[in-house]
């Protein structure tokens, strides 16, 4: 095209401005070739003839059209160039106050100054797994899209975020991170990302400022590496910090401040943790007052100091650490603060040994206090023959010791960024991560010195890295699509790069410089200007031999040399470096001992546990010299080397910080600030890039959509929309380079979519004066008809009018002259009255005057007399009080003269010794007395080591003597008499237990008795009371009668409207309990289930098959032990208590600890019985293997012949011995007295082991007592050197703590023991229960024995029982009937039959069981079913039809036991045949609480797939589908979305997807039996969600903010309500949640610009709020040039109006809100006796009863 036809009448051009950079104008005449001028008007209607250049053709730059201003992606404008970027981002910034936009892959952030609610949880779940694009920029869509790429392409990413001081890069890079943590939330219970995010606050403390440009601003920068296992979760970080501002420690500019930390301390030292400080206000210290302004606005520095300490402490720094922090913070404040005075010489000086903050500089540091004071005036010289120790000026002085604060807090800096480092470290293993660069811009000063060389020279190495990325990418998108690709030259700033750090660069230069002895500022620039001065990138200035210019990418940057080698050597002397390492405090040493990493600003986080190996994209620098390593230069050359190499081997994703203004004004926009930011950053180079190729880019349906105006009606016939594209455009346009067809886009240079845009408001325009010339003519005609009837009916009624009107004023004319007579007459007559009146009135005033006036002189004379008198009095009364005041002043003289000589006196007398003495009367008592306890202690100690020496003595004696009666017993053969003894005797001791069993019995009987006796008055006592409460009822209702009925119904509503509201927040608080548990207990099943594979990995051991799994499930009603119940009991009380009642509560904590400590014990008791168990077991394997040799027939044959040997003289002995023994009878009696010497053995051993546990118990005992007795000695000792106040406060505290410890054990044995009587009481009942049913039983048997005894001659047929609805089964039956019932169970398989027929067999079972009275059998069954259930659900956690068929047996077998349990509330709708199926026995209303949480969470985890299964569809079938066809064919896209984050294939849904989606939900729901109720309340939370995904989107989507999707969003909100109302779900409240969007959508098709339409608005959108409203005005977008955008004072006006509202802060809807659900009772009409079990569910097993 010819500049001739884009330079036409009525086309806006951007001319350069020096105040507002660039300025609209519009052209008022066509632009000829040729011509010299262009005639321009401005907005404000002036004319200017812009000049134009013949010799280089430069006109001015073309402006975007108005539809395309303010789109969310700087490369989807047409016309790409820095006035549009600067327009674009301005109208963004102040008219829609967004603060964030894409410019390609770089997210632009603008400071707005003003705290957004944009950050909030809602706004995370809303980008979360969103594409890049789809929605409004944000912080968090970077975020997200990094996130995305590293699960889908397991890579590394990084986010790079840059910008100058004040832009808010710290504070992006903050969100960013706070993104990952709620997104990738550890697995574990870790917490690892809320140490994460704790960083921030200790690193803002340390490392952040106040500066003129920011009051928070990082001075240093930081690369922070977050590390995600295989499923993506956070598991760890680690960070890297770079070139911390040092010089800040001791030198701050005008309105700066030092670092936050030392603010904080100073805020704090009133604490009495810090008195040991010695700190003060800020003000009083020289390093922190320098810039004046000690305080930031708004800043409250001991609030931030508190969140340090905490962070602190989440990050695990020891408190003893902290306070070691503090202290070296606090040393150099007083390091600070050292007078130096200079001797007269000058070349000395010396510090005062007296001088204070030298002193607490010294004590706080552990360091010798003369050395210090020496070695910070003096310095050492080393020669190669001796050592001079030279004094300093004190200049030198001075520096050196800001070179020594300087370098303590830089290694405290480290050393903190090191601990940070371990806490985040993790041991597992590191899949992947993603880096957040925090670094700073680009700077260029008044003055700029090393430090903004540095940062300039990194800056340099990010553009660079970023200029190849930004290529990479675009050539990437053009080979996806299959454009010809050209290479384009772009700028490639390598050369000043290598400038820098090439060899004998700058900095090689300046380490050169910094080795030679006697180098100075001036011969490094000398060296500079004879090596570069040929560079195209290096300059030398005119005026200075100092100074030296670089050439930067952004702009160039004159550099003072002045400091750079002092800066660059970073030199502290040796000696007090000395000093530092022999402090005697181990953290001050361990802060100065020589590192061997040469870089100590890096860290060596990532390690090997990454799984990329992180390589340089072009190989690294040779180091010039090895001898350099030291300089600051190198280490951060070093560094910066690494962070390329880790930026080259990731994903890069930008964000560039933008300042709009140096006043810190919130949402005020500078150009010329602007514009430099935006040279400088990088984004102008995006654009160049993009401009170069083809940056518009247009899918064919979107093209087609928007110009299919232009296409003729011929060409609309053919189907192919992308041959009819191709036919336009090569009929619009004639060069061919002007576009080129992709594969699904047409891409565009730059210029043609305005081009299009053009033609396409051309055409429109000339088809709108057609028809406003059509129209208009008819209008005329029709207006030209009415106007001449008008005209004759209005000529006939005038000439009517005119005669009446003459009559009328003849008849008038007569009536005035009579009027006019009388009213003549009358005012003569009344001004005459009128004059006799005044006169009358004057003449007594007069008088009246005359005599006041004698009255008034008369009253001022007598009060002149008055006051003469009081005045008189007045003064003679003040000449006595000065008399008596003079003598009184005499008198004190003389009484303090007196006071003080009786003041010396006593002061004497205190210095005497005999004073000292009766002041330590009582404490050498004191000492007396713990002397004489530690004796007390000692003694007891050494009579319990004589009690266990003898214990021992006497278990030996024992043991010997036991040993000899075995002897003694083997030989004996008289063992047949003392064994019929024996067994005599222990008949007898049977006979004698039998008694007391029954005396027991007895007296069991009589207890019995007793009780009963006492329950039946208590029940006649309770009977009384209750008709007492039923009379005084009455009562009380007829009072209530007879008051007035209306004010009773009235309150009866409140107070039920009241009471339903409660009840329904009771109700979600439940239902959230239940989610939280049901969520707990899956990640316990999930630790289980890695613990049960870490157990059976080899080398572990593996749990008893006989364990069962199911005794993990704590939440029905079973037995636990007191142990656990207790610590149980306590976690409960916190959790009841609250946050802030718990935090008070320390008897619970303590409890906790103590619990704590107890089980750590007897973790360690088990640990060592184990250990001996196993011990044994080896013993026995032993023993055993080497008596298998022996067999057991030899064994008995041996016995025999033993037995035989004539030599054994125990035959005499027997009674019997002359009898002959039969071998079989020697055998039995052999057999007999190996059991009795086994008996003996085992009660030997038990013996022995009891032994040696009461010898381990009581060696515990003492080794605790020893313990105790050493801590005692401690502190007796530490009390010794404490002063006697500090005693005394000391035992105090240590009484409390022993009572609170007592306390608390009395408190834990009297929980016991009211457990113990509740748990004995339990029984109790059971027992007599069970005594009661005995009795009956027996009542029973002795009536069926008489009826027997009475009819035994009869003979009884046996008739057929009916079948009475129960089932029976064996109880090694029931992991059967769990699995063919519940685990193995499909739904398809009882389809046909009787809904929720599971849950009728299930109660069946129950039936019998209760029926037979087996509470075991009932526990049993419920808790398997339970179980099942669980499992089942768990295994299939997306199965929408096996969730919703459990749900709905589940609630049938709850609705079962209520309906069957007896309790007549659930029984007025049974049969008489239903009532004989209830339970009998057993009350199982702890079961149906259980029941109904299991129902909530299967609710839960239905509505989880449900919404699972829609959320993809909301947003394509609600805002993007044309559900009404030609709508949106006006509608233009904005922006192109980007390659990497979109996936290829089509998602589109439309409204027909959800309604089918919701038949398929509401068909299953139906067909399994579930309750209607429960289907409605599932709809009502679905619909809900629809309304709350749908409105979220679009808040945060510029593109479907438009007339045509509010008209397409109403027609599909009453297709839902149709659907609704067809299947009879209205009555649910699910229309009623969907009232937001529908207000929405019709704040999108009202009128939007006079007040009243305001009003209209304000009136009508009533279910959104203010916030949202604004939202939704500011991103309206019209759909093409006719329509007008909304002002920015009508979007005041409905600020204005709504401003009294209390809406909630809160801009997007909780999608994941979740409505309490509520199961209401529903009987089941069927009765037990007549459901059917089919064949297929394999329960042959059961058995009718």
């Amino acid at each position: 095209m010819s500049a001739c036809e884009l330079y036409s009448q009525f086309t806006r051009v951007w001319i350069p401005d020096p105040d507002e950079v660039w300025r609209s104008a519009e052209i008022v005449k066509d632009y000829k070739e040729g011509e010299k001028v262009l005639h321009l008007k401005f907005e404000d209607e002036t004319i200017q003839e812009y000049p134009v250049d013949l010799k280089t053709n430069q006109l001015p730059f073309l402006r975007n059209p108005d539809i395309l201003v303010g789109e969310n992606d700087l490369t989807a404008l047409s016309y790409l160039h820095e006035p549009a970027v600067l327009h674009n981002l301005k109208v963004r910034f102040l008219e829609s106050n967004h603060i964030y936009t894409y410019c390609g892959i770089v997210l632009v952030a603008i400071n707005p100054y003003e705290q957004l609610p944009i950050y909030g949880q809602d706004v995370i779940y809303a980008y979360s797994g969103q594409n890049m694009g789809d929605i409004d920029p944000h912080i968090f869509a970077v975020a997200e899209e990094a996130y995305k790429q590293m699960a889908r392409d397991e890579k590394n990413q990084s986010i790079i975020v840059s910008g100058e001081s004040g832009a808010g890069k710290t504070v992006s890079a903050k969100y960013a991170m706070r993104y990952f943590a709620t997104v990738g939330g550890s697995a574990s219970e870790t917490n690892i990302e809320e140490k994460v995010l704790a960083s921030s606050p200790i690193m803002e403390a340390i490392g952040n400022a106040k500066t003129t440009r920011n009051d928070n601003s990082s001075r240093f920068g930081k690369y922070i590496q977050i590390g995600f296992d295989k499923r993506h979760h956070i598991i760890g970080a680690n960070m890297r910090t770079y070139l911390l501002e040092k010089s800040r420690v001791v030198f701050q500019a005008d309105e700066e401040r030092n670092y936050h930390i030392f603010y904080q301390l100073c805020a704090a030292a009133s604490l009495p943790e810090f008195k040991e400080l010695a700190l003060t206000c800020a003000e009083d210290f020289f390093y922190v007052s320098q810039g004046r302004d000690t305080s930031i606005e708004g800043v409250d520095d001991a609030e931030d100091f508190e969140k340090t300490r905490q962070a602190f402490t989440l990050l695990g720094v020891r408190e003893s650490h902290q306070i070691s922090i503090f202290k070296i913070i606090a040393s150099i404040l007083h390091l600070g603060n050292v007078e130096i005075q200079a001797e007269r010489d000058g070349d000395s000086c010396s510090i005062s040994s007296q001088d204070e903050h030298l002193m607490n500089f010294c004590r706080l540091l552990g360091v010798e206090h003369s050395q210090m004071e020496h070695w910070l005036c003096h310095r050492k010289l080393v020669t190669t023959s001796e050592t001079y120790v030279k004094t300093m000026s004190l200049q030198q002085v001075v520096n050196a010791r800001n070179a020594l604060a300087k370098h303590i807090y830089a290694q405290l800096f480290n050393w903190i960024v090191g601990h940070v480092n371990k806490a985040l470290h993790t041991a597992l293993k590191q899949h992947s991560f993603i880096g957040v660069l925090d670094i700073y811009g680009f700077e260029t000063f008044e003055v700029n010195s090393f430090e903004q060389f540095c940062i300039n020279y990194a800056n340099e190495k990010l553009q660079q890295q970023f200029n190849w990325h930004v290529f990479k990418l675009e050539q990437e998108e053009y080979m996806k699509e299959q454009i010809p690709w050209t290479l384009i030259d772009f700028y490639d700033n390598q050369p000043c790069i290598d400038l820098i750090e090439a060899k004998l660069g700058i900095l090689d230069l300046l380490d050169e410089e910094c080795k030679v002895p006697k180098g100075t500022d001036q011969n490094w620039s000398q060296k500079l200007y004879d090596r570069h001065s040929s560079s195209q990138h290096f300059q030398k200035p005119r005026m200075s031999n100092m100074s030296f210019i670089v050439l930067h990418f952004a702009d160039k940057v004159e550099y003072h040399s002045d400091g750079f080698l002092e800066k660059n050597r970073d030199t502290v002397y040796e000696e007090q470096i000395n000093i530092l390492k022999a402090s005697k405090f181990s953290l001050v040493a361990d802060l100065f001992q020589d590192e061997k990493d040469t870089v100590p600003a890096t860290s060596s986080g990532k390690g090997a546990s990454s799984k990329v190996s992180v390589r340089s994209a072009r190989p690294p620098m040779k180091v010039a010299n090895k001898e350099h390593k030291k300089t600051v230069g190198h280490q951060f050359r070093t560094s910066l080397t690494l962070l390329m190499e880790t930026l080259n081997a990731t994903t890069p994703h930008y964000v560039r910080c933008i300042k709009p203004n140096d006043e810190k004004l919130p949402f005020h926009f500078d150009p010329k600030r602007a514009v430099q930011q935006l040279r400088a950053c990088g984004v102008l180079e995006t654009i160049r890039i993009s401009a170069a190729g083809y940056p518009s880019r247009w899918t064919y349906h979107d093209f087609f959509n928007r110009y299919r105006v232009l296409i003729k009606k011929r060409e609309l016939s053919n189907t192919d929309k992308k041959a009819i594209c191709k036919n336009v455009l090569e009929s619009l346009i004639k060069d061919p380079d002007a576009f080129q067809f992709g594969r699904t886009k047409i891409f565009f240079r730059a210029g043609q979519v305005a081009y299009l845009e053009k033609l396409r408001a051309d055409k429109v325009r000339a088809a709108t004066i057609m028809i406003q010339k059509t129209v208009r003519g008819w209008l005329q005609k029709v207006k030209y008809r009415r106007l001449r009837g008008v005209t004759l009916t209005l000529q006939r009624y005038t000439r009517g009018y005119l005669a009446r009107r003459l009559a009328e004023h003849l008849r008038k004319t007569k009536a005035a002259i009579v009027i006019q007579k009388q009213y003549r007459m009358q005012r003569v007559r009344q001004a005459y009255k009128r004059i006799y009146r005044a006169t009358v009135t004057i003449q007594a005033f007069t008088r009246g005057m005359f005599v006041r006036r004698a009255y008034h002189q008369i009253l001022l004379e007598h009060k002149a007399t008055r006051i003469q008198t009081h005045a008189r009095g007045w003064m003679a009364r003040r000449r006595f009080l000065q008399f008596r005041r003079a003598a009184i002043v005499i008198q004190c003289a003389f009484r303090r003269l007196k006071a003080r000589q009786e003041l010396k006196a006593l002061k004497i007398e205190a210095r005497s010794a005999q004073h000292l003495k009766r002041l330590n009367v009582g404490m050498e008592n004191k000492v007396v007395q713990l002397q004489r306890k530690i004796d007390d202690q000692n003694k007891e100690f050494r009579s319990l080591t004589e009690q266990l020496s003898t214990v021992t003595s006497a278990h030996n004696m024992e043991v010997e003597k036991l040993k000899k009666e075995l002897i003694k017993y083997q030989q004996s053969q008289g063992g047949d008499d003392s064994h019929r003894l024996s067994l005599q005797e222990e008949i007898e001791s049977l006979r004698a237990e039998l008694q007391k069993a029954h005396s027991e019995k007895k007296i069991l009987q009589d207890i019995h008795t007793q009780e009963k006796d006492e329950l039946t008055k208590r029940v006649l006592d309770l009977e009384q009371e209750n008709a007492f409460l039923k009379d005084e009822k009455e009562m009380l209702n007829n009072q209530i009668l007879c008051q007035s009925k209306d004010e009773l119904a009235q309150n009866s509503v409140k107070e039920t409207l009241l009471m339903k509201k409660e009840l329904e927040e009771e109700r979600s608080r439940y239902q959230n309990l239940v989610k939280e548990y049901s969520r707990l207990e899956q990640s316990y099943d999930n630790l289980h289930d890695e613990m049960t594979i870490i157990r059976q990995s080899p080398g572990h051991r593996r749990n008893p098959s006989n364990q069962s799994s199911l005794e993990s499930d704590s939440n029905y009603p079973s037995v636990s032990t007191s142990e656990i119940g207790d610590t149980e009991d306590a976690i409960q009380q916190v959790e009841e208590m609250g946050l802030e009642k718990a935090a008070m509560d320390m008897s619970v904590f303590l409890k906790l600890q103590k619990r704590v400590r107890e089980l750590e014990q007897e973790r360690k008791k088990l640990q060592t019985q184990l250990e001996k168990k196993e011990q044994q077991e080896n013993k026995k394997v032993q023993v055993v293997e080497t008596k298998n040799g022996i067999d057991s027939d030899q064994d008995a044959d041996l016995a025999y012949n033993s037995l035989k040997e004539p030599n054994i003289n125990a035959r005499t002995s027997w009674p019997n011995s002359e009898k002959h023994v039969d071998q079989e009878d020697a055998i039995e009696a052999y057999h007999g007295v190996c059991q009795t010497n086994r008996l003996l053995e085992a009660q030997l051993q038990a013996q022995s082991r009891e032994h040696e546990e009461e010898m381990e118990s009581l060696k515990s005992q003492i080794e605790t007592l020893k313990e105790e007795m050493d801590k005692q000695q401690q502190t007796f000792c530490q009390t010794l050197l404490l002063s006697p106040e500090a005693q005394v406060e000391f035992g105090v505290q240590q009484e409390i703590s022993r009572l609170t410890n007592e306390n608390l054990d009395l408190k834990e044995l009297v929980e016991k023991l009211e457990k113990n009587e509740k748990k004995l009481k339990k029984q109790l009942k059971i027992y007599m229960k069970k005594v009661q049913d005995l009795e009956a039983a027996q009542a029973l048997a002795q009536s069926e024995r008489r009826r027997n005894e009475l009819t035994r001659q009869v003979t009884v047929q046996r008739k057929e029982k009916d079948f009475q609805g129960m089932l029976e089964y064996y109880k090694e039956d029931e992991p059967l009937l769990i699995r063919n019932l519940v685990t193995d169970l499909k739904p398809q398989t009882l389809s046909g039959t009787v809904p929720c027929l599971p849950a009728y067999i299930l109660y069946m079972c129950l039936r019998h069981a209760d029926y037979i009275n087996d509470d075991i059998k009932v526990h049993s069954l419920l808790t398997s079913t339970i179980n099942g259930i669980k499992k089942v659900l768990k295994k299939h956690n997306e199965d929408f039809e096996m969730t919703s068929f459990w749900l709905s047996n589940t609630c049938r077998l709850l609705h079962c036991l209520k309906q069957y349990s007896g309790d007549e509330g659930f029984m007025t709708q049974n049969t008489p045949k239903q009532n004989e199926h209830c339970l009998k026995n057993f009350d199982l209303t702890e079961y149906r609480q259980v029941l109904s949480d299991l129902s909530i969470q299967i609710y839960q985890q239905l509505i989880k797939i449900a919404e699972g299964m829609l959320q993809p569809m909301i947003v394509s079938a609600m805002l993007e589908n044309e559900s009404i066809q030609g709508l949106s064919g006006v509608k233009s896209t904005g922006y192109r979305k980007r390659s990497s984050s979109m996936v290829d294939g089509d998602n589109s849904y439309s409204l027909d997807s959800i309604i089918r989606q919701m038949n398929s939900f509401h068909s299953v729901m139906c067909d399994q039996g579930l309750d209607p109720e429960i289907i409605q309340q599932v709809f009502k939370q679905l619909f809900y969600m629809i309304n709350a995904v749908a409105l979220n989107n679009l808040l945060l989507r510029k593109d479907v903010c438009s007339w045509s999707t509010g008209m397409q969003l109403r027609y599909n909100i009453s297709q839902l309500e149709e659907w609704l109302r067809g299947k009879n779900l209205h009555q649910s409240g699910a229309a009623e949640t969907m009232e937001p969007l529908i207000h929405a959508a019709q704040l999108l098709q009202l009128k939007k610009k006079t007040p009243e339409d305001a009003e209209a608005i304000c009136t009508l959108c009533t279910s959104l709020s203010t916030q949202q409203i604004v939202k939704i005005l500011n991103l309206y977008t019209p759909v093409n040039e006719f329509e007008e955008r909304v002002t920015v004072a009508f979007i005041r006006t409905i600020q204005a109006q709504l401003q009294d509202r209390n809406d909630p802060q809160q801009l997007l809807l909780d999608f994941k809100h979740m409505f309490p659900v509520l199961f209401p009772f529903n009987p089941s009409s069927l009765t037990m006796d007549s459901i059917h079990i089919p064949a297929v569910l394999n329960l042959e097993f059961l058995n009718e009863v």
